[in-house]
């Protein structure tokens, strides 16, 4: 039990850490909020949509989409196109602190529906938890395997958290918005090199 435990969190930490396009993404958010509530949304969104991800590939969702090649070219051709889309919406991407109540909601709805689609449609993200985390949660049956999961999906969330936290840390000392106008480019290259590096390993 304390091997399943410690396997998940291991396993978990080093898949999450790597800075990618939901990472970026979640710092960004916390740095350009002016008030931490305003990105709790978003975070609880990506905890949950990877939450969603990792109980999929732990239910054996992994040993289908790794048996059909041609779905993971499907899913690895779209994943690079949306990456490539979205990096350059967030190159031209303006930082923006201050909006009032209605301009926040409606501002929240659409980071909501962005946020699910960097977490659901990112290959990186589905090959890390259907690839790694669902074919290694094949060591473990019953009670093992669901302390595995809470494991991974425990990481998770405190991670996203952590990110959030510390964006806001940045962003409150960032009184000029030159730093999320930064964080937003490197974002964006980071996206770009993600997709180059998937569309490559298609074609190869």
């Amino acid at each position: 039990m304390t091997a399943a435990i410690f396997h998940g969190f291991i396993l978990a930490l080093g898949l999450i850490i790597p800075l990618g396009v939901q990472n970026f993404f979640i710092f960004s958010q916390g740095a350009t909020k002016s008030k931490l509530i305003y990105v709790l949304p978003i975070t609880i969104t990506a905890s949950l949509c990877d939450t969603l991800l990792i109980v999929l590939a732990v239910s054996g969702v992994s040993v289908v989409v790794l048996n059909f090649v041609w779905m993971k070219t499907i899913l690895v051709l779209c994943g690079s196109l949306f990456l490539l889309y979205m990096g350059y919406m967030t190159w031209k991407a303006k930082p923006q602190k201050s909006y009032n109540n209605m301009d926040g909601i409606q501002k929240n709805s659409k980071l909501i529906a962005y946020t699910i689609m960097i977490s659901i449609l990112n290959p990186h993200a589905i090959i890390d938890t259907i690839g790694v985390i669902g074919t290694s949660s094949l060591n473990y049956e019953g009670s093992e395997k669901l302390v595995f999961t809470l494991s991974c999906v425990t990481v998770s969330w405190i991670w996203f958290f952590l990110l959030t936290l510390l964006g806001r840390l940045v962003g409150s000392k960032d009184h000029s918005g030159n730093i999320v106008l930064l964080l937003n480019k490197v974002s964006a290259i980071v996206m770009w090199v993600a997709a180059v590096i998937l569309l490559v390993s298609i074609l190869s």
